[in-house]
């Protein structure tokens, strides 16, 4: 009886350890985070000018250098990741490099101010003053005190100056006309307007002008160059005139 008791009892407890044994089965493995894929790398560009001031007709080095870029335009030609190539503006540009690829879209610019050269003046060749024109501006007219044919300061420097530029001009002849203004008879004046072109003369002369080139004349006061009775126009009127013969 008891043998009995003790085989339902073992049985019994097979039969429960076969039971939790089964309700404690292998657990799965919890499943793993999914991995991101790899970020791709950002781009990066940059781009300079040297020189980045030139005058026009000049030239410049453009350089620049991309990562991680595979689509490089420079100025909307496209153009190798790195590398260098010369300009030559006609004005001031900025030049935009614009570097694409996975990581993105990345621009850079280099600005070359262009000046422009100041145009040279023309020489131009000053055209040769005739005979005529040394003559007006080397022998001038002199000027006499009243009743005089006494040669002034003034009128010695006009001679003197006159004398110098005729030596540079040995073919030249001249004639110098004595006036006078009105006051006076027509013979008096004459007379007078004698002696105050031999002044001139002599005076020329003697700064080493030929005689033989001069020649002299009187108006007395038959020639007025102003016609007012009056102190300013009659000293206009007493005074020796040079004339350049051909």
């Amino acid at each position: 009886m008891n043998r009995k008791k003790n085989y339902i009892a073992l049985v019994g407890s097979l039969a429960l350890l076969m039971l939790v044994i089964s309700g404690c089965g292998t657990k799965k493995p919890p499943t793993p985070p999914a991995v991101p894929p790899p970020q791709p790398k950002p781009v990066t560009a940059t781009l300079s000018a040297n020189p980045t001031s030139i005058e026009r007709g000049q030239s410049t080095t453009l350089s620049w250098n991309t990562e991680n870029a595979d689509d490089v335009t420079l100025d909307g030609n496209k153009v190798d990741p790195n590398g260098s190539q010369s300009a030559s503006p006609t004005q001031s540009t900025t030049y935009r490099l614009i570097a694409k690829g996975p990581g993105g879209t990345q621009e850079a610019t280099a600005r070359v101010t262009v000046s422009v050269p100041p145009t040279p003046t023309p020489t131009s060749t000053p055209t040769p003053l005739s005979d005529d024109q040394i003559f007006a501006q080397a022998v001038q007219d002199i000027y006499f005190d009243y009743d005089s044919a006494k040669l002034t300061s003034d009128s010695q420097q006009k001679l003197a100056q006159a004398a110098q530029v005729m030596g540079q001009h040995p073919g030249w002849k001249v004639r110098i006309e004595g006036n006078c203004d009105e006051r006076g008879s027509t013979e008096y004046n004459l007379t007078l307007g004698e002696e105050r072109a031999n002044a001139a003369k002599q005076a020329l002369t003697q700064a080493g002008v030929s005689g033989d080139r001069l020649q002299i004349i009187s108006y007395g006061k038959e020639k007025p160059v102003c016609t007012e009775a009056n102190e300013d126009c009659w000293q206009k009127n007493r005074h020796d005139h040079f004339v350049l013969l051909h």
